[in-house]
């Protein structure tokens, strides 16, 4: 009986930690004063309750800034909690890079806050934000409970401005979604790319214009920075992830464009082999055939236009 008994205690204790919903938060300093939470690079998951998003924070002499803020009510309270106990500050403000679901769900966490976004980013949040809702409470389950949609409440002003002794940069961009924040610490030099990089782990794509990021990674290139932080994948001292993700999405580009001229279907655009150098970049495969689901259709229609036209 005392041996049932200690099995089912042991059960409900084992219940009760995987039922505490607790997030896996480590800061990791990158440069003086900044700290990045980071995600893995898998598919949402029950497992990984959506944390596959790199959050980071500027401790300033202000406050702590706030770059992106996870997918959930639950990561937003944590990453805030974890950030006012290890600085012994104040959060002053966010910023959310882009209207994907991993940046900005933990916006309810922040909402006495000003959290700032680029227009389009805002519009995108109060316009697809209900739909990226039902789909996360279906990947990740309860990690989601009593998780809304709150949206940016501050248009970002590009440019520079110090912030308590910061001096951070907001730079517009677009081509992984209609509008990508960059922010650049002129202090640090950390530049924070949101997915407009992606580093060993393959680039999403669902509102991508592959022109415009390509273009907005040239731009990257150009700025002075010592440190690259990654919406996905591990931070650098160097450009590599650039690279990586230019020449991933060149690769794309060139293999959907074939496939349309040539007249494939997206059965077979899927079965198109992953190159040796991606090979090892995480969700390659998986994120082929979203990208196929994504893009190809456009490209098709386009191929069909000269023949209706000629009709």
């Amino acid at each position: 009986m005392k041996r049932l008994l200690g099995i089912g205690l042991l059960a409900c204790s084992i219940q009760l930690s995987a039922a505490s919903f607790e997030y896996p938060l480590q800061p990791q300093a990158i440069a003086p004063d900044t700290f990045v939470l980071e995600g893995k690079t898998e598919d949402f998951s029950k497992e990984n309750g959506g944390y596959i998003v790199n959050a980071a924070y500027i401790v300033t002499n202000d406050g702590v800034v706030v770059i992106d803020t996870g997918p959930s009510r639950r990561f937003g309270e944590q990453q805030r909690a974890l950030i006012e106990k290890a600085t012994g500050k104040r959060v002053i403000r966010v910023y959310i890079t882009h209207h994907h679901p991993d940046h900005f769900f933990g916006n309810q966490a922040f909402a006495d806050l000003p959290i700032y976004a680029l227009p389009e980013t805002i519009r995108g949040v109060q316009r697809e934000g209900e739909t990226f809702s039902n789909n996360m409470y279906r990947l990740i389950g309860d990690w989601m409970r009593d998780t809304s949609v709150v949206a940016p409440n501050q248009e970002a002003k590009l440019g520079r401005e110090v912030i308590g002794g910061h001096e951070l940069e907001l730079l517009a961009f677009k081509g992984h979604t209609p509008a990508d924040l960059a922010v650049f610490d002129h202090t640090t030099g950390v530049l924070f790319a949101g997915d407009l990089v992606f580093n060993q782990r393959a680039a999403t794509t669902p509102h991508a214009n592959i022109v415009d990021w390509l273009a907005s990674l040239e731009q990257l290139l150009k700025l002075p920075f010592k440190v690259l932080v990654p919406g996905h994948g591990k931070v650098t001292q160097n450009d590599q992830p650039i690279a990586q993700t230019r020449a991933y999405l060149v690769w794309l580009q060139t293999i959907l464009q074939q496939a349309a001229a040539n007249g494939l279907d997206m059965n077979e655009v899927m079965a198109t082999p992953i190159p040796a150098d991606f090979k090892e970049v995480a969700l390659a495969q998986n994120e082929l055939n979203r990208s196929v689901a994504h893009l190809y259709p456009a490209l098709e229609a386009e191929q069909l236009k000269p023949a209706k036209q000629a009709e």
